[in-house]
């Protein structure tokens, strides 16, 4: 039997899928089935979280998007909440109160959103967003 000197990231979180327990993650989703709400998947490709978001669909993300200029990389979070156009009013308004359940476990994020429109969910709109919100700008060669 083979044995490792190092501990592996599968180690650390043995419910990630293989393929990603050795890469950052670059989205997790959590769902409802029923009154319950359970993650649903984590990924690296963001397209792959986009097409989870259907019109019957109710969920919340933790995502991770790279920010930075020339001079500095680095990542920032953000909390999406997605309400598909089919969902009930009566399930629309149990989102709200759920929300402070999911917090309860993603603390660290800079920016929520609340999405029910497919265009709305663009990499690009997103990071704008983020940027808006991420105060000083240092990209001196940008202006």
């Amino acid at each position: 039997m083979e044995t490792r000197q190092r501990t592996s990231n599968a180690s650390i979180n043995p419910f990630l899928p293989s393929d990603l327990r050795y890469k950052r993650p670059f989205w997790a989703a959590f769902k409802y089935e029923g009154a319950m709400i359970l993650p649903a998947g984590t990924g690296a490709d963001y397209e792959d979280f986009k097409s989870m978001c259907t019109d019957d669909a109710r969920l919340f993300a933790f995502v991770r998007i790279t920010m930075g200029d020339a001079m500095s990389k680095r990542a920032k979070f953000t909390l999406i909440t997605w309400i598909g156009e089919n969902i009930s009013g009566l399930q629309r308004a149990k989102i709200s109160t759920d929300k402070a359940l999911v917090k309860e476990i993603v603390q660290n994020f800079a920016k929520e959103f609340m999405f029910s429109d497919p265009r709305e969910l663009d990499a690009d709109n997103i990071r704008t967003e983020l940027k808006k919100a991420g105060g000083a700008k240092y990209d001196a060669q940008a202006e």
